[in-house]
């Protein structure tokens, strides 16, 4: 598949069409298309193929900074640093400077005496952030980095990861008058952990927004095969959220117990008192920028999927999307359910993580805690 993240602004109207070269053979095409509608007073600069070509040196340095993300641009900014061997049950803390500031970028180094316990002890190190005096982020590492399950390689804008403990996060994290974060391991071995924070002032407003992760955990979610069988085709709650925010991207980890392809359910997004989904898809690999389903690794600055051990689509598996142009803002509630229909029936263990920004008092709703983590993570040659 291929994916364009360039906007394509209009006044009145814009039609989409696609056209195979004579004498191809029709075949079938999947498609996203995500809009975005402005108030009828606002004036925009219909896209042509002139102002394309105008931009295109700017379009080639923004891809070229989108392939290799920097986290500051001409920011004072002061460092905030931890180390400690982390004993089962504690944490290593850090408080942030008060005041009107915000995160720009967390590196974590952790350190794990044996590689084979990697991923078991990434899925019990739990991440969490507070900002003035509320939790807005407790997620296993492994899934905040964007790796999910194995924390494996990972290569985008907001996250990045080498595989072996090393995470860059680069997501936005602002507060009004403090803040905290903290590693808490749940595991029954000493880790040694490392975090490292960029932090600069900005300045707080009503337009400011805290950073929220969420994460969910489900195992033996029932996977039908047939479309036609309405009632046997279940939608799974992917992420609910109440309150004012903006949805900014997910990330799909899980273990495919059926024997083949399990993600062919469509995703439908409501967004405030939406009766029918602002967003209804194709399923999970159009979402996921990657049509066709192709099993293997790939990683873009907005969308990849970091591990997929089998080519059927057996076992662990990986995906991530994060929004920036088509991020989802909302003012009341946020719903995004996943139909749980495959090539064969059977089951899926799934976990999601979702990186939104929201005000006080928005919450996610049904997420997981300590003993989903503790949850001992299934063989990948099962």
């Amino acid at each position: 598949g291929n994916t364009s993240f360039i906007p394509i602004p209009y006044g009145k109207s814009c039609k989409v069409t696609f056209e195979d070269e004579p004498g191809i053979n029709p075949t079938p095409k999947y498609y996203h298309i995500n809009f975005r509608k402005y108030p009828e007073n606002v004036s925009v600069e219909t896209f042509s193929y002139n102002t394309l070509e105008k931009a295109r040196k700017k379009l080639a340095a923004t891809n070229s900074s989108l392939l290799n993300p920097a986290t500051i641009y001409g920011k004072r900014f002061k460092t905030i640093s931890g180390m400690k061997t982390i004993t089962p049950n504690d944490s290593l803390v850090l408080k942030l400077p008060k005041g009107n500031r915000a995160i720009y970028e967390i590196r974590f180094n952790v350190s794990v005496k044996n590689p084979d316990d990697y991923a078991a002890i990434m899925r019990q190190l739990i991440f969490q952030a507070e900002f003035d005096k509320k939790q807005t982020v407790w997620v296993p590492l492994s899934d905040y980095s964007g790796g999910g399950m194995g924390a494996p390689v990972v290569e985008s804008w907001y996250l990045s990861s080498d595989g072996n403990g090393k995470i860059t996060s680069r997501w936005l994290m602002p507060y009004s008058k403090s803040g905290e974060l903290a590693i808490r391991n749940l595991s029954s071995s000493d880790v040694t952990v490392e975090m490292t924070v960029k932090v600069a002032k900005l300045k707080w407003d009503g337009r400011s927004l805290y950073f929220h992760a969420s994460w969910r955990q489900q195992d033996s979610i029932y996977i039908h095969n047939n479309y036609d069988e309405d009632a046997k085709c279940i939608d799974w709650n992917f992420a609910t959220i109440h309150g004012k925010g903006i949805y900014k991207g997910d990330l799909l980890s899980l273990f495919n117990h059926a024997p083949r392809w399990y993600g062919e359910g469509d995703e439908k997004i409501w967004v405030d008192g939406d009766t029918f989904p602002s967003h209804f898809g194709t399923g999970t690999e159009d979402y996921y920028n990657s049509s066709w389903a192709p099993v293997y690794p790939f990683h873009t600055p907005f969308g990849g999927a970091p591990r997929a051990d089998k080519e059927t689509s057996h076992g662990y598996n990986a995906f991530y999307r994060t929004r920036h142009l088509d991020a989802i803002p909302f003012e009341n509630t946020f719903k995004f359910d996943i139909e749980m229909l495959g090539w064969d029936p059977g089951y899926v263990d799934y976990s999601t993580t979702t990186y939104w920004y929201g005000d006080y008092d928005a919450k996610a709703i049904g997420t997981s805690g300590i003993p989903n983590a503790l949850k001992p993570l299934l063989p990948s040659d099962l």
